[in-house]
């Protein structure tokens, strides 16, 4: 096992060992990661939900369907990108999560970025946003724009569950994942590769 197989255990460990707040006491599982462990695209939502919960990988829902043919329909890879959450643990009946239950789930989220080493984060939802910039965003103010953080560059999108219950912003996240792409490619961080799949 090398160094990073081995932070990378810890940092598991570590998360699915967490007590820092209310969330553990019902949850299934703690929900930590899918794609690559490694990669220049981070994309972070709000918490699990009942899905998540139960297969222990965020964004595998409806919400997640729509995410992942978003990803699929700029021939994103999964070696290129990560997705998480802001809180690793499902609140109950879906709520959004406390300022306090984001702040417990911090120091995992701070690893998290020190393992990954992503070069670009897609910020998905308001909540998102909140818990990384520590402040309320106006989402038509915020979404679609680059904004540089400690050396990341950051992005802020509608969450897929938002577009889902109001589908005409499928178009506007579509267009914020194409900046997402070309950015990416204009980094030399990903190949280039023509669209695939149109986003349902």
């Amino acid at each position: 096992m090398d160094d990073f197989d081995k932070k990378w255990e810890e940092f598991e460990s570590s998360c699915r060992s967490c007590e820092s707040c209310d969330l553990c006491k019902n949850r299934t599982n703690v929900v930590i990661y899918r794609g690559s462990r490694k990669a220049p695209l981070m994309i972070i939502g709000e918490a699990p939900g009942e899905s998540e919960d139960l297969e222990g990988k965020p964004f595998v829902g409806r919400s997640g369907k729509l995410l992942q043919n978003l990803i699929n329909s700029f021939g994103i890879s999964e070696e290129d990108y990560h997705i998480c959450n802001i809180c690793k643990c499902r609140p109950p009946e879906n709520r959004r999560p406390e300022p306090s239950e984001i702040k417990a789930c911090k120091t995992h989220l701070a690893e998290q970025f020190r393992l990954v080493k992503p070069k670009i984060i897609l910020l998905c939802g308001s909540t998102a946003y909140e818990g990384f910039f520590n402040e309320k965003p106006l989402m038509g103010q915020v979404r679609g724009n680059f904004t540089v953080r400690n050396g990341y560059e950051i992005m802020t999108t509608y969450h897929p569950a938002y577009a889902l219950r109001n589908p005409k912003m499928k178009v506007p996240m579509m267009e914020d994942f194409e900046k997402v792409y070309n950015r990416l490619v204009e980094l030399n961080l990903i190949k280039p590769s023509a669209p695939i799949n149109p986003v349902n």
